[in-house]
């Protein structure tokens, strides 16, 4: 798509003349009327007015970009105006505006149009270039400026796409710079338009990543991070900022990448910039994955990126649950009730009820959200709707947590090999490869990943496992106990969990009390175990974790073993098997001290009706700090 595409002649104004910035807007929607693009003008007038009102959009340099985005408009379009005598425009520079472009956007998910809005953008940073248009003697003469520039000039991709830029020279100093704006159209690609022209005028080694409409364009690289002099970030948007813990960064709006460019650069070569310091340094991830170190160290940072975003939803949720089991446990009395009732246990309440059903819904994103942005942080932005999409068939299906697991990193590379693949199409469709082709074919394929093997495998293991708990039962009751209580803790509401979880309830309804007693505690453990270790080996966690890490007492205690998944997603292989070991001692001694129990869940909230329930403690309090010390012994210091 060419620039002079969204343009039409009768949209066109070489010799306006308004008074007044209103005057100005006015005129330039009913240019865009003209030109049958939109279908209600008061509507779209709104969305321009409305967009004015949060920030002008005369960026300086004699220059405003005006635009609305909402469903009154039918087709993606531009209208131009010309003002020989300037208009003041409330521009960043003071000065007034002697050429506007307004663009008028669909409220839909095609965009391809926003690259050549984006593009249009760039080339109004070259004073040649606007000066001939200012001075263009009709409208075709108009048009015709437009399309040899346009033809001039590379596209997005070529620019900003992540070609590698030459190496920096000895003495260059270095800046890199990240840039977006919320729409990702025009300020996005005009201050790293600016940023870059200011730091090549001065002889630095620039490079810019820039954050618009099609996601994240030129990533900066971890070794580039580590070189750099000074970061520039000129954005309005969230950028990922942990990974610039530890070097100088002016952060400041995407309109001061445009207008105060040359300042920013000053700055940076004079070194007068702070340094720049994460909370969560130790969760530095890049949008695209590029992380330093080696292969363990990238799927470290990335399952970190699941768990820091999936974290909020665990300990919300979890708190909530237990707040139910709380005020049943205050207001029932477990002996009175009938067993159908006890399996009701945190909903019998209406109060209960309103708790158990909020919570349960903020549970319900958890593995949605862990795959989501696991696969975000290897496949960028496209990636997010098919890690969600692979965490949720995770979640209602068989597979669990590590089905998530499994699908955030599928989810990932499945981006990355259409993205691969997109990029020998035709140019046409490569650009709607974001919006159309990276959802449809990386949902569908993992769809069939999840059907077809991910959630059969689970499923058979699932089943085998059953089989043989049921083989068991009438073998050995501590050897029993300790299996059931090491698979609560395998994967903590997975298929593992799960099944060991159904035998409990199922020999309650056949009456023996003791096995559901080893479950739930195999289940209380790991949670507990997590708050203890993260107060006794604080050198063992980041910063985020020991934060949240005490809440882990209050979901171990109400039997909500799921608050431990964010620690052991992030470093499974030591936190899983410590985990493993202190519920399978807890689940043994439960079995040997002859404890019982009778309600199907509930944790503390039920030990009122724990047979034998002093013992039934001391089995928790062994199997917490088993897992604890473990912890503190296998895991390694935190970075």
């Amino acid at each position: 798509m060419r620039i002079t595409d969204l343009l039409d002649k009768r949209s066109i104004s070489l010799d306006a003349a308004p008074k007044n910035k209103q005057e100005a807007l006015d005129a330039a929607i009913a240019l865009m009327k003209d030109s049958d693009k939109i279908n209600d003008q008061e509507a779209y007038r709104r969305q321009v007015y409305k967009r004015e009102e949060e920030g002008t959009t005369g960026i300086g340099m004699g220059i405003a970009i005006p635009h609305g985005k909402c469903s009154a408009v039918d087709r993606p379009g531009l209208a131009a105006m010309v003002i020989k005598n300037g208009v003041d425009f409330d521009s960043l520079d003071g000065e007034p505006v002697d050429l506007l472009f307004l663009i008028a956007a669909p409220d839909t998910e095609d965009n391809i149009h926003l690259e050549v809005l984006s593009k249009l953008s760039m080339m109004l940073m070259d004073d040649n270039f606007t000066r001939s248009l200012k001075n263009a003697a009709s409208v075709d003469e108009f048009m015709d400026i437009i399309n040899k520039a346009d033809e001039a000039r590379p596209d997005l991709n070529e620019q900003f796409g992540g070609s590698e830029s030459a190496p920096a020279e000895e003495k260059q100093v270095k800046i890199l710079a990240v840039t977006g704006c919320p729409t990702g159209i025009a300020h996005t690609y005009m201050a790293a338009e600016g940023i870059e022209k200011a730091a090549k005028a001065k002889g630095c080694f620039v490079k810019v990543e820039t954050r618009g409409s099609g996601g994240a364009k030129n990533v900066l690289t971890a070794q580039e991070i580590e070189e750099a002099d000074g970061i520039i970030v000129a954005a309005d948007t969230q950028v990922p900022m942990d990974r610039f813990n530890g070097k100088k960064v002016i952060v400041c709006q995407v309109s001061d990448g445009i207008s105060k460019a040359d300042q920013l650069v000053d700055r940076v070569i004079r070194g007068d910039v702070p340094v720049f310091k994460s909370d969560n340094a130790a969760a530095q991830v890049s949008s695209s994955g590029k992380q330093s170190g080696g292969i363990g160290h990238q799927i470290y940072t990335q399952l970190m990126n699941g768990v820091s975003h999936m974290l909020p939803f665990v300990v919300g949720g979890g708190i909530l649950i237990a707040i139910a089991f709380l005020i049943d446990g205050l207001c029932v009395d477990m002996n009175a009730l009938a067993e159908a009732e006890r399996a009701n246990f945190g909903t019998i309440t209406p109060v209960a009820a309103m708790f158990k059903n909020i919570g349960g819904v903020a549970f319900g994103f958890m593995l949605p959200v862990l795959a989501g942005f696991i696969a975000m942080a290897i496949g960028d932005r496209p990636a997010l709707a098919v890690g969600f999409v692979g965490g949720m068939m995770a979640a209602n299906g068989s597979s669990g947590f590590l089905g998530a697991l499994v699908a955030g990193f599928a989810a990932g590379y499945i981006i990355k090999a259409l993205i691969k693949v997109c990029e020998k199409l035709p140019e046409a469709l490569e650009k709607i490869a974001p919006v159309l082709l990276y959802p449809l074919f990386g949902i569908l394929i993992m769809g069939l990943l999840m059907n077809f093997v991910v959630e059969p495998v689970m499923g058979a293991i699932n089943g085998a496992m059953n089989s043989g708990l049921m083989s068991m039962s009438g073998s050995s009751k501590v050897i029993l106990g300790m299996i059931l209580g090491g698979m609560m803790a395998v994967d903590m509401g997975g298929p593992f969990n799960k099944a060991a979880y159904v035998f409990g309830t199922a020999a309650i309804a056949a009456g023996n009390y003791d096995i559901m007693a080893a479950v739930m505690i195999g289940g209380m453990v790991p949670p507990c175990a997590i708050a203890l270790a993260t107060l006794l080996f604080k050198n063992k966690f980041t910063k985020e974790e020991r934060e949240s890490g005490p809440t882990n007492f209050i979901m171990g205690l109400a039997f909500i073993t799921e608050g431990a998944i964010p620690f052991a997603a992030a470093d499974p292989l030591h936190v899983l098997p410590s985990c493993i070991i202190g519920s399978a001692a807890a689940g043994a001694l439960s079995m040997a001290f002859g404890c019982t129990l009778m309600a199907p869940h509930g944790g503390i909230f039920v030990f009122p009706v724990v047979g034998n329930a002093l013992m039934y403690v001391v089995a928790l309090v062994v199997g917490t700090v088993v897992s604890a010390v473990l912890l503190g012994i296998l895991k390694k210091k935190a970075a």
